[in-house]
């Protein structure tokens, strides 16, 4: 989720840059910006043509990409990230579809009656991009959680403008070009149960699909987010990593073309498509599609007749006040009325949610392509104008919102921490102070919890970062450790854990963790046997348990209970529960940390539990 946001964050620069450069392009020359953009370009295969200019190969081509990675993420939330709790969607549902329609109302206020009313569509959707890097600049990137609603929603909105886009904005539909895309969406649905062959093979069907709906007169763009919203997403299964740790092994022994292949389809296929796909496509839409979209379609040649037009104009000021005024409204209504109605709790504060929804109120990427589909010459150049208004007005009032968050008291800030929903729990099993392997204070407020394997070499670059947060954190964090010998990679892991355990029933598990970790290249029996010894072991007990196995069953239960919890690498770190995904440098988890201390601080309404706003 940080990378995803730390994409679309940095491709907001890239956007705004796009943007500035169509204008610049526009005013400068805008017979050449005109020119080039209306380019006929036309693919011919014998008597059928698909034919468009230059701008709607961009808008309805490769568009079909940026909102591809749109379904994808949706998807994902609700496979594996904090949608897959589904009383937890109900509140980026509702506010999305009551900004939606806020914002649709008011601008039809304004347009009634007149020519401007059937662009109501370009007046409802938020860019996701510049909404998410508006969000990092005013939060200095440190309210994730408010970030990740915020996502929710408009991935949500981008779902809905689509809706928009296909029902209001698509005439003279051929309904034969539709049967076969439907027909083929049902092909790719049905490649799901095939071979290591189905991925070239959707690759084929999803162009088909496309090339369909673009003949069937609906906006083709909608073949990409069908297609992202059934694409499957699944932590990769441990069994699956086993299997293709085999394979390569075989391909080392005997480099044949056959393993070759075998081994690299194992890796590839272990890893969901959902996350494929949006590794390989995400910084293509956001650093390169979006803007030149942008670049295709902000140029508008302002002077001074276009701006004394805009300041009278119902489609410009419509655009303005369903954005900076509807929008925001209608989220906050929406989420109001869902949290007094029903049994969902907010994720983030009210106060924040303030300056969140105000930066709901940038309208972009959809808004000019609906606004290209509904409206033309003078009225398009107003339309635009409008929505470019928002980009600075809406990051205007949320910065406004922001300030006033930061000179709010503590014990209110504290008090509405409290009533914020809690963080889903990804650990299946929860710590038993009997059983688990405990260092720290028993009930601090922090546990961190950690997976590994002693012959892991990242476990083992995690271990001194591990004791350099126990060292600086003391009394407020405990941390946890649970076996997962990864037996297919590291011959000794199994071993070492039951020595570990062995060591355990002579009161000394921790010397045995830490000299294990300190002599990784050292893990042999022979090996284990001295470690025992340097640590004053009865060693004929030590040895005895090892040689009968007597703990073997202790480190299976700790793998059980990994698998259950969607581990299957190591090292893996919970944080109270919740998986940390991402790096584990010593900068990154005391972030993490903190960020829990500062979660379990809620119930106390003191400074130190309103350290933080999102």
């Amino acid at each position: 989720m940080r990378s995803y946001l730390h994409d679309e964050t940095g491709g907001a620069v890239v956007l705004a840059s796009a943007a500035i450069a169509a204008l610049l392009w526009a005013n400068v020359s805008p017979s050449s910006y005109a020119s080039v953009w209306e380019t006929h370009v036309a693919i011919v295969i014998g008597d059928h043509e698909l034919a468009a200019d230059l701008r709607g190969w961009i808008n309805e081509g490769l568009m079909t990409l940026f909102f591809l990675v749109v379904g994808l993420e949706a998807k994902r939330e609700l496979d594996l990230g904090e949608l897959r709790e589904r009383t937890r969607l109900a509140i980026p549902v509702v506010a999305s579809l009551g900004g939606m329609v806020t914002a649709a109302a008011l601008y039809l206020a304004i347009n009634a009656g007149g020519d401007g009313a059937v662009g109501w569509g370009a007046a409802v959707s938020t860019d996701t991009a510049l909404a998410l890097g508006a969000l990092a600049l005013l939060t200095r990137g440190r309210a994730i959680r408010l970030r990740v609603f915020l996502l929710t929603v408009v991935v949500i909105d981008d779902l809905a403008a689509l809706l928009v886009i296909a029902l209001g904005y698509s005439e003279h539909v051929n309904v034969t070009a539709l049967a076969v895309a439907i027909g083929l969406f049902g092909v790719l649905l049905a490649l799901r149960w095939a071979g290591t062959w189905r991925g070239p093979a959707a690759v084929l069907v999803g162009t088909g699909i496309w090339f369909a709906m673009f003949q069937s007169g609906v906006d083709a763009v909608i073949a990409g987010l069908a297609i992202g919203l059934v694409t499957s997403a699944y932590p990769p299964p441990r069994d699956q990593l086993e299997r293709s740790t085999e394979l390569t092994r075989s391909f080392r022994e005997q480099p044949t073309p056959e393993l070759a292949y075998s081994a690299r389809a194992s890796l590839v296929s272990a890893i969901s498509p959902n996350e494929r796909l949006q590794y390989r496509l995400h910084p293509w839409t956001s650093r390169v599609i979006v803007p030149l979209f942008a670049l295709a379609n902000a140029g508008i040649t302002i002077d001074g007749d276009l701006l004394s037009r805009a300041l009278t104009s119902p489609v410009t000021l419509g655009i303005v006040a369903a954005y900076v005024i509807g929008k925001p409204a209608g989220i906050l209504g929406a989420t109001w009325l869902s949290t007094h109605m029903g049994h969902a709790r907010l994720t983030v504060t009210w106060p924040v949610l303030i300056g969140a929804a105000a930066t709901a109120g940038i309208g972009f990427t959809v808004s000019l392509l609906v606004a290209t589909l509904a409206f033309t010459g003078p009225l398009l150049d107003e339309a635009k104008l409008g929505v470019l208004a928002t980009a600075i007005l809406s990051p205007a009032l949320a910065w406004v919102a922001f300030q006033v968050v930061k000179r709010l008291p503590a014990d209110v800030r504290a008090r509405q921490l409290g009533n914020t929903a809690e963080t889903i729990i990804d650990l299946d099993d929860e710590i038993d102070d009997a059983r688990d392997h405990i260092r720290g204070r028993i009930d601090a407020p922090v546990t961190l919890l950690e997976y590994g394997d002693f012959e892991c070499p990242y476990c083992g670059h995690a271990a001194p970062i591990i004791r350099r947060i126990l060292d600086k954190h003391g009394e407020d964090v405990r941390y946890v450790f649970r076996h997962l010998p990864l037996t297919d990679v590291h011959p000794n892991a199994q071993s070492a854990a039951e020595a570990a355990e062995a060591a355990a029933a002579q009161g000394k598990f921790w010397e045995m963790h830490d000299r294990l970790f300190t002599h990784q290249d050292a893990l042999a029996p022979s090996d284990i046997y001295r470690h025992a010894a340097a640590l004053e072991l009865d060693l004929n007990r030590f040895a005895d348990d090892l040689r009968r196995r007597r703990h073997a069953p202790r480190v299976a239960e700790d793998v059980r209970s990994a698998d259950a919890s969607g581990v299957s690498g190591t090292p893996t770190f919970f944080i109270n529960g919740r998986r940390h995904v991402g790096v584990y440098d010593v900068d990154t988890l005391t972030r993490a940390v903190k960020a829990a201390q500062t979660a379990a601080a809620r119930a106390v309404p003191s400074p130190a539990g309103a350290a933080t706003s999102g």
